[in-house]
């Protein structure tokens, strides 16, 4: 009898601790992916900033550079056509990378999707 009764008294118990650790495992694995994306995300946004500041510097050093042949070459003749020539130029780059950069910001996907899914995933497990 008295295994009949350990196991009916440790049964519900024994079951809610299992539950409760496999909540808890659920979470920490949860929350471990989501660390890792964070840092991943980090890494990323630090390398473009990084990349993206060196090809602007340099751009604008070659646009400074091409400005000034183009000047030299028309400056006897067509000197008020070469200004006008280059500001359209560089009005139209600023609306192109204008667009570009708009479109960039505001079509970027969920940054933490892989837990998002997984989220989802134990949602559609645990649900019946």
């Amino acid at each position: 009898m008295s295994i009949g009764e350990t196991g009916s008294s440790t049964g519900p118990s024994s079951s809610s601790r299992r539950l409760g650790a496999a909540v808890l495992g659920l979470l920490h694995s949860h929350v471990e992916l989501f660390g890792i994306e964070l840092q991943e995300q980090k890494a990323r946004t630090v390398s473009l900033l990084l990349f993206a500041g060196l090809a602007l510097v340099f751009a604008l050093l070659l646009l400074v550079g091409l400005s000034a042949l183009v000047m030299i070459l028309v400056w006897d003749t067509y000197r008020l056509t070469g200004i006008i020539s280059l500001c359209v130029f560089y009005v139209l780059a600023a609306a192109f990378c204008g667009l570009r950069l708009k479109a960039a910001v505001f079509d970027e996907s969920t940054p933490f999707h892989a837990t998002l899914e997984e989220l989802a995933n134990d949602r559609e497990r645990l649900l019946p």
